[in-house]
């Protein structure tokens, strides 16, 4: 049974995602965490996908397991889950997300992982379900900006009614002016104004703030609805007498009842009223909610009180809220749509970035964390070594994200894939003329990336002129267009990649001494894959789980059989190899886990160690299809569409498989698939 809605904590965590203290939250995943989130001050798991979508699980043990088994703490009735799949300890106030070896691995922030502390706002996948992460992240409620609070109980229960002030009660003027002057001057500031207000928060409460002037009403709140009535998708709350965005408490039924019949509502009492109906809140005497006409089927209402005995809401004060309403409506919805596309606009570049995320837990791979880790905040120019397809490009990336420039353009140069006067016109720019087929002026990447990171790849391939160039380039901070004659300042931080060895090629002259020295100013070797051997599983998962998304086919991982091929293969193309043959493995394979024989054929020809137990087991596996398929074409008298159904698989399977081990029988010419 799932612990009562708590509002206190659903606005808290609205705050933390618009001050984007939970990065990683889609604007769908809002409406579960409004019902799901409970224990204020508490560490818990927000189930955000998966069959117990909206769960919320406290965080309280020392140990927190997850999995199919019965006995778990988190039960997860999922196939690719595995019956112990991973913990959550606690030590402290830190917590630590632990893979238990599972088949299909634990994902992190779309990364799999095997030990990881645990973060604000992180998301935790696990087969089909997806958890959000939430720490003792909290904000007192009365300092909650750009909220209302929403109280449940009927404030005023009285019918809708244009009230007139009771005898012997004046009806005071907000200012000294005459009303019909005051009442033409806030709509003509709302008409010129409302056009040039950027931002939901401040359009509101512009919006709020000309109200006031001609309103007598003491709080006021905007109030956007959701997909249904009990869900507000914004909610912005002022205080005219305190002059400030404060948490305002709200008739609940009044603003249903506004937003079903869409219908301005006007409650109060006189004093009579209030001495025999005492209201929910004794505070409030008089309410206005008016509804916005929003484009499409937008919904919404702008909600107006007072606390003052002698005020009462007229005829008059609704038609001009419901003039603001009407020019402002069209305004809100666009600033609305606004948020919305930039919330979506992180979302993406989050998952891009999550992309590009490096995978391992190696020693190796810890040193190069930490590198970036120290190099990533200053300005220096960085020389990355390494083997092809090591991830040169990933550490230059992690490095600029991480950096001071990363909301500035990362550049990137192949400079072995172009011509050197391609190259030149890609690196420097050209002016108008400049050669033939220059018809307009063009800015060179090294301009295009101001305030960013250039990464130069293959920096190695450089021709001498171009070395001699971006020598200059780098001393003096300005370059010449190609065809220009007027210097232009740049401003960008280097980071070249090269799997040469530059030492040697600037014994041999065929690289720069002087630019060599300005491009080593910190240098790192990226490892090779076959150095970090532990990490090829967590990136055969990574790899698998990706690739099984995109070609949308449910993989449950690797086969242990599998990971023992892996494992025991050199990899001379490092990770890219790994991946393209991960992906020929999800494209080619027929079941929903990978098995050796949906690897490449160069990957099963490396023989492991005849002395490793894992290698007897491999090969035990081996011997032992080989023995099964020739029996089932003996049995079949070599046909092969026979054959593959008494082992229970599809004949091209068969055949592929055979290819992998080796084998050869007496092919049936009447057998189709013998003539494929």
């Amino acid at each position: 049974m799932q612990p009562e809605l708590n509002l206190d904590d659903v606005l808290t965590v609205l705050v933390s995602v618009s001050e984007r203290r939970l990065p990683n939250v889609h604007s769908e995943t809002f409406g579960i965490i409004k019902h799901s989130v409970c224990m204020k001050g508490a560490a818990r798991l927000i189930c955000i996908s998966g069959n117990q979508k909206g769960a919320a699980v406290p965080l309280e043990a020392d140990t927190v397991s997850i999995g199919r088994d019965p006995s778990s703490g988190l039960l997860l009735d999922d196939g690719f889950v595995s019956r112990r799949h991973c913990v959550i300890h606690r030590e402290g106030d830190r917590l630590t997300l632990v893979d238990l070896d599972s088949r299909n691995g634990t994902f992190l922030n779309g990364i799999p992982v095997k030990s990881r502390s645990l973060q604000h706002g992180d998301q935790i996948r696990l087969g089909g379900s997806t958890f959000l992460v939430l720490l003792n992240e909290t904000v007192p409620a009365d300092d909650l900006p750009s909220a209302s609070r929403l109280d449940y109980s009927t404030l005023l229960t009285y019918s809708p009614s244009a009230v007139t002030p009771p005898e012997g009660v004046e009806r005071p003027n907000v200012v000294g002016e005459p009303r019909t002057l005051r009442d033409f001057k806030a709509l003509l500031k709302v008409s010129t104004t409302v056009g040039d207000v950027r931002g939901l928060d401040l359009l509101q409460r512009v919006l709020l703030e000309s109200i006031f002037e001609v309103v007598p009403a003491d709080r006021g709140a905007f109030i956007l609805a959701g997909q249904n009535a009990d869900e507000f998708s914004s909610i912005f709350g002022w205080d005219r007498l305190k002059g400030a965005a404060r948490p305002v408490e709200i008739s609940r039924e009044a603003v249903r009842e506004a937003l079903r019949k869409r219908t301005a509502i006007i409650r109060g009492m006189d004093r009579k009223e209030m001495e025999g109906n005492a209201p929910a809140n004794p505070a409030v005497s008089s309410l206005l909610v008016v509804p916005l006409a929003l484009p499409g089927q937008g919904r919404g209402v702008i909600y107006l009180d007072s606390s003052n005995p002698q005020v009462r809401f007229d005829e008059r004060h609704l038609d001009l809220v419901r003039a603001i309403a009407g020019m402002g409506s069209i305004a809100l919805e666009n600033a609305r749509r606004v948020e919305v596309l930039e919330e979506e606009t992180h979302r993406l570049q989050s998952e891009l970035e999550r992309g590009q995320d490096m995978v391992g837990e190696s020693s190796r791979m810890k040193d190069l964390y930490r590198f970036i880790a120290r190099v990533a905040p200053t300005d220096s120019t960085v020389l990355v070594n390494g083997e092809s397809g090591t991830g040169k490009e990933l550490v230059a990336r992690a490095i600029h994200r991480n950096s001071p420039r990363a909301a500035k353009p990362f550049v990137a140069i192949n400079c072995a894939a172009l011509t050197e006067t391609l190259l030149e016109s890609e690196l420097f720019g050209h002016e108008k003329g400049a050669f033939t087929g220059a018809w307009t002026t063009k800015k060179g990447k090294l301009e295009v990336a101001e305030g960013g990171t250039v990464f130069l790849d293959e920096v190695g391939e450089l021709a001498q002129s171009l070395q001699a160039k971006l020598l200059r380039v780098l001393q003096e901070r300005e370059l010449e267009r190609v065809g220009g004659t007027r210097p232009i300042k740049v401003d960008f931080r280097l980071i070249a990649a090269t799997n040469r060895n530059l030492a040697e090629a600037v014994n041999t002259n065929s690289f720069r001494k002087d630019l060599y020295y300005r491009l080593n100013v910190v240098s790192f070797t990226t490892p090779p894959l076959r150095d970090r051997r532990e990490d090829i599983p967590l990136l055969a998962t990574y790899f698998a789980a990706r690739h099984s998304e995109r070609e949308k086919r449910p993989m449950r991982g690797v086969s242990p059989e599998a990971r023992t091929c892996l494992l025991n293969y050199d990899w001379p193309g490092n990770v890219r190899e790994l991946e393209n043959a991960i992906e020929r493995a999800v494209v080619m394979g027929s079941g929903e886990v990978i098995l050796p024989e949906d690897l490449p054929e160069s990957v099963l020809e490396a023989s492991p160690p005849a002395t490793t137990s894992s290698a007897r087991y491999h090969e035990t596996i081996r011997e032992t299809k080989r023995s099964m398929i020739l029996a089932a074409l003996a049995e079949a008298n070599n046909n092969y569409t026979e054959a593959a159904k008494l082992l229970g698989m599809r004949p091209t399977s068969l055949h592929r498989l055979m290819h992998n081990l080796q084998l050869k029988a007496k092919r049936q010419g009447s057998d189709p698939a013998d003539r494929r």
